[in-house]
């Protein structure tokens, strides 16, 4: 009886997830279908995973390293079991709706865990799906982190219910989607071992992430990628390697300010915050302590794409920022304590911030020529070597060498390609019609090429050979 029970309160938060997976789903599916995927970030899994699903080496030809070398994100090759099913990238967008939408489970357990009401536990599940950045980061691509979000709350979970195996498992399932996430799991058993008093779960949290970070910055990325961390890149103006980036933050302290104190953090700051800040009025917010590197890197990087409520970047900082909601309400502050004003709060930020708008705008920009860049896909048959533009890339991303029709590489050698479809007028990022213009003509002018297909400024050539004309 008391197991039906639970099962029946639980009912609309599983609701809810099924829901909002779907919604997820569908969203991430359609953008797919209207060309405005992109090779960066979509077409660089799809192809890294299908390879790997194929048994080949997971070298993506138009990213120049092999998918280790990027992140160190050895979840996808648990991903590619489901391609060795049926390969397809929408594999990907249910498997992030799912992640993106299952982290309101262990949300709605731990507000339980914590003391609050069941509907009080409601509530916040329906608060973090509510949460602007899981609909809009469901829009842009696909990222292993999302497995994380709820593997994150899980851990928190496991911890506090003395659950070591379960505990284990999450911790496995965060380090394998992106190495950055090994810094934040540092941090986290700091604070379970001062705040928490978990001390077996603090020091296995912080001796796993610690060997992680240094396994997979100093080993897996330079050997996969024959080239340092990506980090290094984007934090290059403190230093040329990691150990000298570390110490250079504790040593240049008025360049580190100087980055942070910005507007332009504030606002990211104001955006991060806002969707939850009546909940965050309080004194408890020790949990925080675990996002803390994260925010950190993001205030610090110079890159404007970390800044903001549309991409991955802030994706591990809410569920500490949902474990501080659950922290101050349970020991009765907070702005609202009332659900319909706690709901209200959340469906105003949800509207303000949520990028559901890009599908009457952003999003219809290349349905000029939509059905054209479809019926030139159609004439491709083969699995041969395609260059191509940017956004029709995901497209085509299951064959072993792709390449991108993008600024630097005007002079690029046709030869090696079967196939070329260039979107004249959307040829995406980094290009523009001139250089697929420029293309064009080397291609009409191409010993090897025919023209097979052209409709309103989609144009595909074709390699041939010389026996096929005799």
């Amino acid at each position: 009886m008391n197991i039906s029970f639970k099962i029946i309160k639980i009912h609309s938060v599983i609701t809810a997830i099924i829901i909002s997976s779907f919604i997820l789903f569908i969203s991430s599916s359609l953008r797919h279908a209207l060309f405005q995927s992109n090779a960066y970030d979509l077409g660089i899994f799809d192809n890294g995973i299908y390879l790997i699903s194929q048994g080949k080496e997971p070298f993506v030809s138009f990213r120049g390293l092999h998918i280790l070398g990027d992140h160190a994100a050895y979840i996808l090759y648990i991903i590619a079991l489901f391609y060795k099913i049926y390969p397809d990238v929408h594999w990907l967008f249910a498997i992030q709706a799912f992640s993106l939408s299952l982290g309101a489970l262990p949300t709605y357990q731990l507000s339980l865990q914590a003391g609050l009401k069941e509907t009080q536990a409601q509530t916040l599940a329906f608060v973090y799906l509510l949460y602007p950045l899981i609909f809009n980061v469901n829009l842009f691509d696909f990222h292993p982190e999302v497995i994380a979000l709820p593997a994150i709350l899980y851990a928190v979970l496991f911890a506090r219910s003395n659950n070591i195996l379960g505990f284990i498992f999450t911790i496995f399932i965060i380090l394998g989607c992106k190495e950055v996430l090994s810094v934040l799991l540092i941090a986290m058993g700091i604070w379970l071992l001062i705040f928490e008093k978990k001390w077996r779960y603090a020091i296995l949290s912080i001796i796993l992430g610690l060997l992680w970070f240094f396994i997979s910055t100093e080993f897996i990325i330079p050997h996969f990628s024959q080239a340092p961390p990506i980090a290094v890149g984007v934090y290059s103006f403190l230093g040329n390697s990691l150990p000298e980036i570390t110490l250079n933050i504790i040593l240049k302290p008025g360049l580190v300010l100087s980055k942070i104190l910005t507007l332009a953090n504030l606002e990211y700051l104001i955006l991060l915050l806002i969707p939850l800040i009546w909940g965050l009025w309080g004194r408890h917010l020790t949990p925080l302590v675990s996002a803390t590197p994260i925010l950190f890197l993001n205030l610090l990087a110079e890159n404007p794409q970390m800044k903001n409520l549309t991409q991955q970047y802030s994706l591990a900082i809410l569920p500490f920022l949902m474990l501080a909601v659950i922290e101050n309400l349970a020991n009765g502050e907070g702005w609202f304590k009332q659900r319909k004003w706690i709901i209200l709060w959340s469906l105003i930020a949800f509207f303000a911030l949520a990028k559901y708008g890009y599908f009457t705008s952003k999003y219809l920009t290349t349905l000029d020529n939509w059905q054209a860049t479809r019926e030139a896909l159609s004439y491709i048959k083969t699995q041969d070597n395609v260059l191509t533009t940017d956004k029709i890339a995901p497209h085509l991303t299951h064959r072993p060498r792709l390449e991108l029709a993008i600024e630097g590489r005007e002079k690029l050698d046709l030869e090696p390609f079967q196939y070329v479809l260039l979107n004249q007028r959307h040829p995406g990022w980094p290009s523009s019609p001139e250089l697929i213009i420029g293309l064009v003509k080397r291609l009409q002018n191409h010993p090897h090429f025919k023209l097979k297909y052209y409709r309103d400024g989609v144009w595909l050539f074709e390699k041939f050979s010389r026996e096929s004309t005799n």
